[in-house]
Formats: C-alpha cells, structure tokens, sequence
C-alpha cells in the first residue's frame, strides 16, 4: 500500500526525504530541481556569474562563427561591426537572468507567468527543451571533430567505431558536470576560465602572426547582397546569446536582495566579451587560411608543440558550454511534466542530443549544419527571448517564486484553462513575422521581396514584445509587481 504521508519535498525537487537547508556543494549532486530555493541556501555574488557565462562562451563555435562571415564575402571591418552587433543581445540574457534571484526558481518556472502552468508545458518542450538538445549537439559535434584531431595525432586511425567511442566519452564527461549540478558548475568554471583565456591566447599570438589586416575581399558585396550577408551574419551570432532564455537557472541561487543591474552586467558581460573575442580570432584567422574547416587549418599555422593544447581547449569549451546547455534541458524536461530526477532527465536529453550528434557528423557536413540550424533556429527562440524580456521590465523583476510552484487550477498564473492566451499569441505572431521575413533553409515572402535580406530576428523580436505588451498592461499580477515596493 501506498504511504499517506506526502513527500515533504517541494514539487520538482531532486530526491525525496526532508527538505535541506544546507547548500549546495561542489562535489556532491545538486539535491534541487525545479522546485524554489530556500532563502537559506541562498548564497553567492552577482559577479560570480561571470565566470560562469565566459567559461561557456571560449569554444570553438564562436570560432566557426567568426570564419563563416569572412567566408559570406564580409570584409574584416563588417565582420568586426556584425559580432558586436550579434554579441550585444547578451543584454537580453542577462536582463532575464534577473528573474532567477527574485522568484528562487529556474527560468523553466517562471515562464508560467508568461504562458500559463499547463501553456509553459508546450513552451518548455518546444523552447525549452528540444532548443537545448539542438544545441548539445551541435556543441558535441564541434568538439568530438577537435577530439577527433587528438586521436589521429596519436597514431590512432579515426574511424567509425572510434568516432562514436570519443562522442559518448565527451558526452559523459559533459553529463557529469551538468549531473552534479549548480555548485560544482560554479566551482569549476573559474578555473576553466582561466585555462581556455590562456589557450586562445596562444592561438591569438600564432594568428597575430599570419593575419591580414588589411584584408578585402575579392570579390566586395554590395548593395541587397551586402545587405543580406549583413543580416544573416548578426543574425547567426545573435542565435547564440537569444538562446539562452534559461540564464535564471543559474542566478537562482543569489540572494533576493541581489542587485538587478549586477545581475545583468555580470551575465551579459562575461558572455560577451570572450563571445566577441574568440569570434574576432576566427575572423582574423580567415585572413591567413582557409577557414571551412578551422580545426584543421588552424594546426597549419601554430606550432607544432601547441597544436594538442588548441585541441583540448576546443574540446573544454565545447564541454563548458554544453554543460550549462545540458543543465537547463534536465529542468526544461522537469518543467514538462516528466517526474524523475533532475539527474535522470539530464541523462535522458545526452542520450537523444548524442544520438542527433552521431547524425550530425556522420551523415552531413558539420559546417552546413550549423550555418543552417542557428538561422533556422532564431525564427523560434528570437520570440521566445522578446515575451521573457519584455515580462520581466512589465513586472519590472518581481515574481513570486512560490506563487509559481503552485500548478494547481487555484494558482495566480493558471489564467485560462491553464493558457496565458497574451503570451501564446504573442509568441505566435513574433514567430509568424519572423518566418515570413526569413531566408534560410527557405524564402519568406518578405525577404524574396527584398533581394534576399533575412530581417527575421527584428520581426520576431519586436513583432512579439509589441503583441505581449500591449496585452498584459491590463493584467492584475502585472500591475501589483509594478506597484509592489
């Protein structure tokens, strides 16, 4: 028979038995999932953050990322203009992160104030967790081609069943990270930090030494064709930072009373610099040699000695950024209903993104891919950050973290049915704008209209914050967090 005793646990929590007041450790499996932290084990500073996001963002796809402009036909000068560009969404990221200290709960909670306890299941599947695992693989993939490298350097032949051997092993040095949670991420990412800063300035050094300032095309854009070289570069940069809805899962733990603008400048600075800088490298690096296949070009010009700790450097941030993406994808499974472990369901979402990784590599060009997935992507999660963003300035950063546990019909964010209908139709109009305005894997009307230019992330972004805002004005919870304090 079944005990009639409730679990004393909150909902989401990671293991069942009393409720723990002591924090989180480095070392140990984060006992939290998508339940609220206790003010008691609130503990750390905004600044911490930092390391955090800049340990994640050293890694060979902003590499990829700052070639492939090069290779659009972008001079270095609209390359450099288009990163920063792309980079300054980080704002976005960081202003969202805000709402982690004030409610104590991951992102993957507080969207219900967005979309509805029952709309927020849809929302986290769709945005939350099938975006994340998109990304794992991707990550994965770029760094199982470095790992790769290291494997034939050592006189080992590369093949099939070796690919797929150095896959699930960065896979399960990843999922282990992610598995141990919050503490240990925090305690790890300083020194990782450091070491991939000290990587890439060895590489920054060799390149310094080959690159071509004064680089120019041959063949210079012009007119629509500049234009939309110009919008798919920031928008394939911007893809990034606007993917990261999820950064409130690693603020969560911060007092409440944590400053809101340190939150935000921590957040978004430690993502942006290293995003803008490693991104430049890859730029410059174009001008020097062949960059549709950086790993492999790059070796051509570093010393020979330095050439394995460029490879595992690629390999740490490509694991640093995957663990956070792989973190926030254990929640968003939570979030949707799916009662197991945190742990558990950060294993489930390795075994799918490991399985779209081994078709990634082994079934289609690794660069392709990319270029097209975090185009085609920005169609979705551009709406997705405009809806958040714009929530947490109307509430102007207050949520009530245990109003947001509670899914029962009696819940303040039930709405309608469990349906927030302003955040569904915002985010479905801000994605319908967007697909009609983009060019990728297929031509919106809008942009064929337009020679080609792809303007789907600032209709998707303004289109849905637009929509949102105009009608959740009227909203009584919305009103009390603006009048609260």
């Amino acid at each position: 028979m079944a005990s009639t005793h409730p679990d004393p646990r909150p909902p989401g929590a990671d293991a069942p038995g009393p409720a723990r007041t002591e924090p989180g450790r480095a070392g140990r499996i984060e006992a939290h999932g998508i339940d609220r932290i206790p003010e008691s084990e609130r503990h750390g500073r905004p600044r911490d953050l930092f390391a955090v996001w800049a340990a994640a963002n050293v890694n060979y796809l902003s590499l990829v990322i700052g070639g492939a402009l090069v290779l659009m036909g972008l001079s270095l000068g609209q390359t450099l203009a288009v990163l920063v560009v792309g980079n300054l969404f980080w704002l976005l990221t960081g202003l969202v992160a805000t709402s982690g200290p004030a409610a104590g709960a991951p992102s993957e909670v507080i969207t219900r104030a967005l979309y509805g306890v029952l709309g927020n299941r849809v929302n986290n599947a769709v945005g939350g967790w099938l975006v994340s695992v998109c990304y794992f693989a991707l990550n994965l993939a770029a760094a199982a081609t470095a790992a790769f490298a290291l494997v034939e350097r050592a006189g080992l032949t590369a093949n099939t069943a070796v690919k797929v051997a150095v896959i699930l092993l960065i896979a399960v040095v990843t999922l282990a990270i992610s598995v141990y949670g919050h503490a240990t991420i925090m305690k790890l990412y300083l020194p990782i930090t450091l070491v991939l800063t000290a990587a890439f300035a060895g590489v920054a050094l060799a390149v310094a030494r080959h690159a071509d300032l004064a680089h120019r095309p041959e063949h210079p854009l012009t007119g629509t064709a500049l234009w939309a070289a110009l919008a798919a570069g920031t928008t394939m940069t911007a893809s990034g930072p606007l993917s990261y809805t999820t950064s409130a899962d690693f603020s969560r733990y911060l007092p409440r009373t944590a400053s809101r603008w340190a939150v935000t400048g921590w957040t978004a600075l430690g993502a942006f610099l290293p995003s803008v800088l490693v991104s430049a490298l890859g730029a410059l690096a174009a001008t020097a040699v062949d960059m549709t296949d950086p790993q492999e070009s790059l070796q051509r010009i570093l010393p020979g000695w330095f050439s394995p700790v460029f490879l595992l450097a690629l390999v740490l941030g490509t694991v640093s950024a995957n663990a956070l993406t792989a973190y926030s994808a254990g929640l968003a499974l939570q979030a949707v209903g799916l009662r197991v472990r945190r742990s558990v369901s950060v294993l489930l979402d390795g075994a799918v993104a490991v399985a779209l990784t081994l078709y990634g590599l082994l079934a289609s060009r690794f660069l392709d891919t990319v270029g097209n997935a975090l185009q085609v992507i920005v169609v979705l999660i551009g709406p997705l950050m405009a809806v958040y963003a714009t929530d947490v300035l109307l509430r102007r950063g207050r949520y009530d973290g245990a109003a947001l546990c509670d899914e029962t019909p009696g819940s303040p964010f039930w709405y309608t049915r469990g349906f927030n209908r302003a955040g569904a139709l915002a985010l479905l109009a801000g994605v319908g704008a967007a697909a009609l305005c983009a060019d990728t894997l297929y031509t919106g009307p809008v942009a064929a209209a337009l020679g080609g230019v792809d303007l789907s992330l600032p209709a998707g972004l303004l289109v849905s914050a637009a929509l949102y805002a105009a009608l959740m004005r009227g909203d009584d919870a919305v009103r009390a967090a603006r009048t609260e304090g």
